[in-house]
């Protein structure tokens, strides 16, 4: 039997080393009346001589049967209970037995899912739902062995109303059918954060041979402008890190609910709306879940004590898409926002006692893998990465990378290893000595010294421009900026700047009014720490109807700082969270509720 997990994972009840799915056969009844998925799960497995059991992850799941292939009853039993990890179906296994088939039903409390009422869609007319199954919510809505560790293929029948298009990380259909059922196939190897599945009145239209662009026909052809360069940006990062291995690159807008900027599933990108800024600004997030596809996709994290093997490598392989697509200066722009999130994240940390936590090897036991959704895994990856390429040079690196791709291809890896692999063939193989601080990189808390410097030509001069305002000159040359300018100015505001301060440039720039999602997260922190009124009313509804995490979290926890914000913040809470996504809602709870 192959050893595919060689280092336990905290975050499953699963024993692969004893028995493992390889294969998953999915049928899913949609129904938007009970808002339940109706599914009969048939699992594949591969197990050790010895095994009389498989054990599945569960969380909220209501099993009505297990039987083996012969069509005989299996034992199985629920066992134990966790908040986060919820709870372990044992299944008995015959010594013949490869194959169980799983009879469910999710509950209203599956975690991955979400349903939206029409009124929630921009169509008004169709409901809809998603899932969202990293980290671990895919045992939300379907028993599998919920670790990334574990990779299977799978097949998927799925029924949804007539009039509807459901959409999965597999091979897609491109129109709706006519009776309201769909097969989907994923012949590729996934673990089980990417299955994934979206059903609701959705359109397509190509942007390229092998790219196009999924969305409510109301916002198809604004989307299908903003992601016109999403086959460029494909052929480039396979001229960086070899052949693209999963057939076509499609993505979805969700609706605002959604609670991440995308998320990668195989084959189709689950993507946020507040990226279409109309002028092609933000698809710098584009390029990072198309990274994912070769970092995290096809070499996956071993545990998520070991996130980081997959953010920081998107994050360094994002930068080097938008290097070749916009050139240097840009991408160095967005390096200068990474480190300078990575310093304010480092800071907090280092404050609030969770020094342990800004180091790349993390210890997540007992703790949810959402822990590790911050600027360390991603911007402390990715300057990692960047430093090592500046050691040995950019030649050599990228010849590093395509080989790592290649040789942990549909493969999952875990930091050890990955820290051994880099020794002998980046470092030894090219004849030079490992960086002398490689363990503290890794293991250390805190940011070391060598913390590669980013020089942005286009933020010096935001800069010069942040000095005349703060000397009362507002006279300032702004018409070629772009988003991220926009940002850096705001999020390097001085924070004693007061509302009559904010007035002033509002009257300038209108951000208040701006349609750019990135430009009101960073000016709405202000405006609730100066208590700039006249923008509350804009705030409030952006509030209620954004649901993605990165923008509610920095808002609400600065309206939580005053009497007076607290209060504001509450009722607001009150309206929006029914918009929110699970994955919003723990996180925001912790501090609203």
């Amino acid at each position: 039997m192959q050893n595919i997990h060689r280092i336990s994972d905290p975050h499953s009840y699963s024993r692969p080393e004893e028995a493992v799915i390889r294969h998953i056969d999915l049928s899913l009844k949609v129904d938007f009346d009970t808002n339940l998925l109706e599914g009969l799960a048939t699992l594949s497995i591969e197990k050790a001589p010895d095994a009389t059991q498989i054990i599945l992850d569960t969380n909220g799941l209501e099993i009505a049967s297990v039987t083996y292939a012969d069509g005989a009853a299996a034992g199985y039993e629920l066992t134990g209970h966790h908040e986060i990890f919820g709870t372990a179906l044992d299944i008995s296994l015959r010594k013949s037995d490869t194959k169980v088939t799983i009879r469910y039903r999710t509950s209203h409390a599956a975690e991955a899912v979400q349903w939206l009422t029409p009124e929630q869609t921009a169509g008004k007319k169709f409901p809809f739902m998603f899932t969202q199954s990293q980290a671990i919510l895919a045992r939300s809505w379907v028993p599998l062995q919920d670790s990334p560790g574990v990779r299977f293929t799978y097949t998927a029948d799925v029924k949804v109303p007539r009039g509807m298009l459901a959409l999965m990380s597999a091979e897609n259909p491109q129109q709706i059918s006519a009776d309201g059922k769909y097969h989907f196939s994923m012949e590729q190897p996934i673990p089980s954060y990417l299955m994934a599945l979206a059903v609701g009145n959705i359109a397509f239209a190509p942007v390229g041979p092998r790219t196009g662009v999924y969305a409510e026909p109301e916002m198809l052809e604004k989307a299908a402008w903003e992601f016109a360069e999403m086959e460029d940006m494909l052929t480039i990062a396979e001229k960086l890190y070899g052949e693209y291995r999963w057939g076509r690159y499609d993505l979805i807008v969700l609706p605002p609910s959604f609670p991440f900027g995308g998320m990668e599933n195989p084959r189709i990108t689950f993507a946020t709306p507040t990226i279409l800024a109309g002028d092609r600004s933000l698809t710098s997030l584009v390029a990072h879940e198309l990274a994912h596809s070769w970092s995290g996709n096809l070499v996956t994290n071993g545990t998520w004590n070991d996130f980081w093997l997959n953010e920081g490598f998107t994050v360094y392989f994002e930068t080097r898409i938008m290097e070749a697509l916009k050139g240097r200066d840009f991408a160095e722009m967005l390096a200068a926002l990474n480190r300078q999130s990575l310093v304010d994240e480092e800071e907090h940390f280092m404050n609030s006692g969770r020094a342990m936590d800004t180091k790349l090897k993390l210890d997540l036991s007992g703790r949810s893998p959402d822990d590790a959704v911050n600027a360390i895994a991603y911007d402390k990856g990715y300057f990692f990465l960047r430093y090592l390429e500046e050691y040995v040079g950019r030649e050599k690196f990228d010849a590093f990378i395509r080989e790592y791709f290649s040789e942990f291809a549909f493969k999952s890896n875990y930091t050890e290893p990955f820290v051994d692999y880099l020794i002998e063939n980046l470092f030894q193989k090219n004849g030079v000595k490992p960086i002398p601080d490689l363990d503290e990189w890794i293991y250390g808390t805190g940011l070391p010294a060598t913390l590669p410097k980013v020089k942005s030509i286009r933020f010096s001069k935001v800069g010069d421009a942040l000095d005349a305002w703060k000397k009362g000159d507002l006279s300032i040359e702004v018409s070629a900026w772009s988003s991220h300018e926009w940002v850096y100015f705001i999020k390097n505001l001085p924070i004693a700047a007061d509302a009559d301060d904010l007035a002033d440039l509002d009257n300038k720039f209108h951000f208040t009014q701006s349609g750019n999602a990135e430009i009101l997260g960073a000016w709405f922190v202000h405006c609730t720490r100066a208590m700039y009124t006249p923008s509350f009313g804009v705030m409030e509804n952006f509030l209620v109807q954004t649901g993605r995490r990165k923008f509610l979290m920095p808002i609400y926890k600065q309206l939580l700082e005053t009497a007076e914000g607290k209060k504001l913040a509450l009722s607001i809470y009150q309206k929006a969270r029914p918009n929110y996504h699970f994955v919003a809602v723990s996180s925001l709870d912790k501090l609203l509720v």
